[in-house]
């Protein structure tokens, strides 16, 4: 081949390229290495050739005493089909953050937007495709600033002057094949900036330009954190109380899992917990620690599916086949020992149940049933309290999305509840509803308005007054010491960048749609760094008008490393020891004065788009009633196990469980099938319960020895627990049985009956015969009984009597003639020993009658 032809067959697919990018309206004219493209990062767009991960930042917050130069390691990966040539990365900052939803929308921006860049560093020749090399770069915070070993300085600066959270992003750029160098990946993160650290420790800092510059602490920030400890549902479903000695049945065993020392979730939020409680050193005994801000958020259901584990546990092979084989599960004595670690924690801070089962309330008030909303909110907190050494905070609702209607704001205001912790977006003031619909008449969601104009949201308001409706059979609640309830309100961009925390990022329901990005593309480092910038933003902006105080309201399941929540909880301490913030326990923060302007509850559309179902509001409702009628009839006895309450109880937590929100944020969770199968499930057990107490069939014609005989009659009780039964009877018209009332059956026994009947047939006769519960409901099968009499009724009486008078005038009749001596023809041809004793035994029966004539 020609040299021209050489030259001609490389040209061709650089011009095929060429002509494909101009096709799809991609291609760009760079000018040089730092042109721009589309951001491929946490913008709209996935990478298409190279994958840049953010490995470590150093330090992760700066402060007046840390390093003054920001260490940045990540790696770089060639996810594409080709190789990519000439790779080159930089370190780019923007603007610090002034509005809270910034913390959110700035790592959406367009690379251009981080306007302050350091040179671009060459990081590889060619990464061929697979290929990964990792890189460090090292950039000053402050011009000329120097490392703490004095060295020199670097030769780039983030030109950073004044405490605050920035946000940085690092730039990829390469030249793929067939192509031009273009940006080709990013990763955004924030940096806390809590200080500035001195320009050096030798001369250069001697001037004022050269000291730290640490940030105000005229007015620290109230800090107040739930950290919650919650699981999605795990017991199977169909399964009665108690669930001691091995009867506990799991759906999967991956609880044993989160349970275990090590990398289980739920062990290391509490070994976070542990680092925190440990006695400090150097600490003004005067001066609250972190400890003091800090209040654990149990789930009951958890509690209980834990503490059952500890007395052995069986597993289902496969969670789709609930009434499969099973087999032993494995976390015994991992959920011993972390139920231990927990009894030791909770009595040294505040602890408050949640919701069981971290339940959906409006989808509660909905059901409206009030055996099933005392279980799922009167009862959390004393189950917290019987299974851990504590008296929990009562009166206090957590739900899960942050936000509720108007029928659960009623509902928890009939149960005594005075507060409920809510998104500051799920609250809103008459003037902000008054601005909520536009000239052109369209009305916009209040809450995406509040979050879009970031106005303050006071940390306590007074919701209307609510006057719960009286509900039969409900014991009334004390009164609340002020009318209706209050709400404290969370910030939703700090609970928003802590989700996004851990090995299952999320992005909860109440942020805003238009900040909303898939954040697992992000590096958990990022995300890490996100959220403490995201917690100590508050601290570092004081907002006019707006309140001191920051409410961190993680995700009820929360998925952070013991590394990750410690450095959240470091940071949170680094803010008390800078003086930026001040630690405040949860009683205060419920004992604030609400806002005296009246506000609105506003059901965020983010929430009710992930809210339960109305398909199983009915379903749920409907088994419920059945539990109650059965526990209306069983009997408590004293001294016997279990009692009916014990024995129930299980069967309503599936009801809960079925309301539950765990999960529901996750579009490829399978929530309502699982909640169907645990309906299912129950229904099936609870019908089986029922056909426990039956009739026993007699197995054949039952025979009455006279008309007034009673019906004996066998009935048995399947269950461990005594019940009350009432026999229905359709009697047909020739009979006539007693009801005998209300009757007790023994636990697991039979139990014979006479039942006082009269039959004026004697023909066989079918006689349907069923159990019912005192209250009339229908116990098991019914049976029919075949009965046979012995009487004749009226028919047999009439024919005696007859009888009787027709011996009776025999009798005078021979005797007549015998006492005129006149031969009764019937005599002839009798020889004189037959009549005699004839005459014998009508003189006999004679006396006999006479003697009974007598009175």
């Amino acid at each position: 081949m020609t040299r021209a032809g050489r030259h001609l067959r490389r040209l061709v697919p650089m011009f095929v390229a060429l002509a494909l990018a101009v096709l799809s309206g991609s291609a760009a004219t760079l000018a040089g290495p730092a042109a721009a493209q589309p951001s491929n990062g946490t913008g709209s767009s996935r990478p298409e050739f190279l994958k840049l991960t953010l490995d470590s930042v150093s330090p992760n917050t700066v402060t007046t005493t840390s390093d003054a130069i920001l260490t940045v390691a990540g790696t770089i990966t060639n996810i594409g089909d080709r190789p990519v040539e000439d790779i080159i990365v930089r370190v780019q900052r923007g603007a610090a953050i002034g509005t809270g939803s910034g913390l959110r929308s700035t790592l959406r921006q367009d690379e251009l937007n981080y306007n302050v860049s350091s040179p671009f560093q060459d990081i590889a020749d060619r990464l061929t495709p697979l290929q990964r090399k990792s890189f460090t770069l090292r950039v000053a915070i402050r011009a000329g600033a120097r490392g703490v070993s004095g060295s020199a300085p670097v030769t780039s600066s983030l030109g950073i002057t004044d405490p605050g959270v920035y946000p940085l992003l690092l730039n990829v750029n390469g030249k793929p094949d067939y192509g031009q160098p273009s940006h080709l990946d990013d990763a955004r993160f924030l940096l806390p900036v809590l200080g500035l650290p001195a320009l050096s420790t030798g001369a250069d800092a001697k001037d004022d330009a050269g000291q730290p510059v640490p940030a105000p602490t005229d007015a620290p920030v109230a800090i107040t954190t739930i950290w919650p400890l919650a699981d999605r549902p795990r017991l199977m479903g169909g399964v009665t109380g108690p669930l001691k000695n091995g009867r506990a049945v799991l759906t999967d065993d991956d609880l044993a899992g989160e349970l275990k020392p090590g990398p289980g979730r739920l062990d290391q939020l509490l070994a976070a917990l542990e680092s925190v409680l440990r006695p400090e050193t150097g600490r003004d005994p005067a001066r609250p620690g972190l400890a003091a801000s800090l209040c654990l958020a149990i789930d009951p259901d958890l509690l209980l599916t834990v503490s059952a584990m500890t007395e052995g546990y069986q597993v289902l092979d496969s969670p789709s086949d609930p009434y499969g084989p099973t087999h032993d599960g494995t976390g015994t004595a991992t959920a011993k020992a972390w139920l231990d670690r927990l009894r030791s924690i909770a009595p040294r801070i505040c602890t408050v149940a949640l919701p069981f089962a971290q339940v959906d309330l409006p989808a509660l008030a909905a059901v409206h049933d009030a055996d099933l909303t005392a279980r799922a909110i009167d009862a959390p907190a004393d189950i917290v309290d019987s299974l851990l050494p504590v008296r929990s905070v009562r009166g206090v609702a957590l739900p899960d999305p942050g936000s509720i209607d108007a029928d659960a704001a009623t509902l928890l205001a009939g149960h005594g509840y005075h507060t409920a912790i809510l998104a500051d977006t799920a609250v809103t003031t008459a003037e902000t509803r008054s601005t909520a619909t536009g000239v052109d008449g369209t009305v916009r969601n209040t809450a995406a308005m509040a979050a879009e104009n970031d106005s303050a949201t006071p940390e306590m308001v007074r919701l209307p007054t609510i006057t719960p409706p009286a509900t039969p059979g409900t014991p009334t609640a004390p009164p609340p010491a002020e009318p209706g309830m209050k709400a404290a309100t969370f910030d939703i961009w700090p609970a928003t960048a802590l989700a996004a925390v851990g090995a299952n990022p999320q992005t909860p329901s109440f942020t805003p749609k238009r900040v909303r990005y898939p954040v697992a593309i992000d590096s958990r480092t990022a995300r890490l760094q996100d959220a403490l910038g995201a917690v100590s933003w508050s601290a570092l902006n004081p907002q006019a008008g707006g309140p001191r105080s920051l409410l961190l309201m993680p995700p009820q399941q929360w998925w952070p490393s013991r590394d990750e929540a410690t450095a959240l909880l470091s940071q949170l301490d680094l803010l008390v020891r800078n003086g930026l913030a001040a630690p405040r326990p949860f009683t205060e923060l419920l004992a604030v004065p609400p806002d005296p302007r009246p506000y609105d509850l506003d059901y965020l559309s983010g929430v009710s788009e992930v809210a339960v179902p109305d398909q199983f509001i009915d379903p749920i409702r409907e088994q419920d009633k059945r539990i109650a009628d059965l526990l209306s009839a069983l009997v408590d006895v004293p001294q016997q196990e279990p009692t009916p309450r014990d024995y129930l109880t299980p069967l309503r937590d599936d009801l809960v469980r079925a309301l539950t929100r765990s999960d529901r944020n996750n579009p490829d969770s399978q929530t309502d099938t699982v909640a169907q199968r645990r309906l299912d499930q129950n229904k099936r057990t609870i019908d089986t319960l029922y056909g426990k107490v039956t009739v026993l069939p007699p197995g054949g014609v039952y025979t009455l020895a006279s008309e007034k005989s009673p019906l004996l009659l066998v009935a048995r009780n399947d269950l461990p627990v005594a019940i009350g039964i009432k026999f229905r009877i359709d009697a047909p018209p020739e009979t006539n049985i007693t009801d005998i009332g209300p009757q007790i059956l023994p636990a697991e026994g039979t139990r014979s009956f006479q039942i006082p009947t009269e039959v004026t047939d004697s023909r066989d006769l079918a006689i349907p015969i069923s159990l019912t519960t005192p209250d009339g409901v229908a116990l098991g099968n019914a049976v029919s009984v075949r009965v046979r009499s012995n009487a004749y009724g009226q028919a047999l009486a009439i024919i005696t009597a007859c009888a009787g008078a027709l011996l009776l005038l025999l009798a005078g009749r021979r005797l007549w003639r015998r006492f005129r001596g006149q031969p009764d023809p019937a005599d002839e041809g009798l020889d004189p020993g037959t009549r005699r004793r004839v005459n014998r035994y009508l003189r006999a029966r004679l006396r006999v009658l006479q003697r009974q004539e007598r009175p």
